[in-house]
């Protein structure tokens, strides 16, 4: 039987969707969203519009017609703790993003671009491998403050892809393996699986920094910030998300103009570079831990993945730690969603309830 499936990714800025027929691609494409466009609707719900006409228009420019969809799947966002795999979504989980409960990220409106696609169709939607899925055991949960505990905010639809297709690759199964997987993208996470199961990760504000995050920062330095009056609670935490890492300490983010700049000769843009490499690879060794030494590869993944400086000099420093040292540039966060759904539709994985 064949199953059409609508994949719908929102980031930080961009939308991207794509349509599969089973497991193959028809159409995929995306809408890049100018950051002063983002900034200035404010509230993450502004933005919903926009991408909604940007999903809809584009179907219709396929000549899709909605209620031939078998199911729709959105990326998951910054949920409360849930599993990997795919959870149906409900006017529970909508609430959470409709009410602002959530920390404030692009990927929370997955669900919501999701449902309201899916109703027009008439038919199921889903979430797949959120954000927040891990299965963390309590050891790696606690702080040194009562008040908080740590939760897992990880790049996991794309890091659980390219950790299957790595297996498969080799002729294992994921869930036989150790591999510690960093997503290096505009905000850089790092997570140790093992055997199919997600135990700890470096989220992106407690991590390396990134081309727009200020990743870990010590902690009394930016009590002093928060309190100097010199700036709101909303431009703290753009610092922190947005504004931070390579975009802060070198007036950009972007990939090209900073390889133009070493290329050139400029120092201060070589040092940041390899300072970022340097976080990368900490980043590595740090959630190593729990794999205690048994790791049988480290696979870096994501847009900075593509640039041959950081990825040589994150290998020389960790590449001693495993036997395979493997970069597999790029997202696959597309095909992860559509897979998914496909696995549901046919019944070979069941969606969760949240």
């Amino acid at each position: 039987m064949d199953f059409l499936i609508l994949a719908v990714n929102p980031g930080s800025t961009s939308t991207k969707i794509a349509l599969y027929k089973n497991e193959t691609e028809l159409f995929s494409e995306s809408a890049n969203h100018p950051q002063e466009e983002i900034e200035r609707m404010g509230a993450l719900l502004e933005q919903l519009p926009m991408r909604r006409e940007f999903v809809l228009s584009t179907l219709e420019k396929h000549n899709c017609n909605p209620k031939s969809l078998s199911c729709v799947m959105g990326r998951g966002g910054l949920l409360p703790p849930v599993s990997t795999g795919g959870y149906r979504i409900n006017q529970k989980m909508l609430d959470l993003v409709f009410n602002d409960q959530l920390p404030s990220h692009a990927s929370n409106l997955g669900a919501v671009l999701a449902k309201e696609v899916a109703d027009i169709a008439g038919v199921d939607a889903y979430i797949y491998d959120a954000v927040s899925a891990s299965e963390f055991p309590a050891i790696a949960k606690i702080t040194g403050m009562k008040e908080i505990q740590r939760k897992s905010f990880y790049h996991v639809l794309n890091s659980r892809a390219v950790a299957i297709k790595y297996a498969q690759g080799r002729g294992s199964r994921y869930e036989d393996l150790n591999l510690i997987v960093a997503h290096l993208g505009g905000g850089i996470t790092v997570g140790a699986h093992q055997k199919g199961r997600i135990v700890d990760s470096l989220s992106d504000d407690n991590g390396p920094f990134a081309p727009e995050r200020a990743g870990s920062v010590p902690l009394l330095d930016v009590i002093e910030l928060c309190y100097s009056g010199q700036f709101t609670k909303s431009e703290m935490i753009k610092k922190v998300r947005g504004m931070g890492g390579l975009r802060d300490l070198l007036g950009t983010s972007n990939g090209r103009e900073i390889g133009k700049r070493v290329d050139e000769g400029d120092e201060y843009a070589t040092l940041v570079m390899e300072a970022q490499a340097y976080q990368i690879a900490k980043g590595i060794a740090l959630i190593s831990t729990p794999l205690m030494g048994d790791i049988d590869a480290i696979i870096l993944t994501g847009g900075l993945a593509y640039d041959a400086f950081v990825v040589r000099r994150v290998k020389d420093y960790i590449s001693h730690m495993a036997p395979d040292f493997i970069v597999m540039p790029g997202e696959l966060e597309m095909e992860a969603l559509a897979l998914g759904g496909l696995r549901i539709l046919r019944n070979e994985e069941t969606a969760k309830e949240f």
